[in-house]
């Protein structure tokens, strides 16, 4: 497993949170989640490439800085 870090925009109520939580756990059921929404961070320990988490988070329309 290795640890990425992402900005991600749009986030602003735990909806917000679960949603982008489920996205990564779809594509990586053992990723482990971590996210501060003041910050805008989000905080993957997963087996996935970054590209392939960065998608998941778009595809349910959130946005994240590169």
């Amino acid at each position: 497993m290795s640890q990425q870090t992402f900005t991600v925009q749009g986030m602003t109520c735990g909806h917000c949170e679960k949603a982008v939580t489920t996205a990564i756990r779809t594509l990586d059921p053992q990723a482990e989640v971590r996210i501060d929404r003041s910050q805008n961070r989000v905080e993957v320990n997963t087996t996935q490439p970054r590209e392939a988490v960065v998608a998941a988070i778009v595809e349910e329309g959130y946005t994240v800085a590169a």
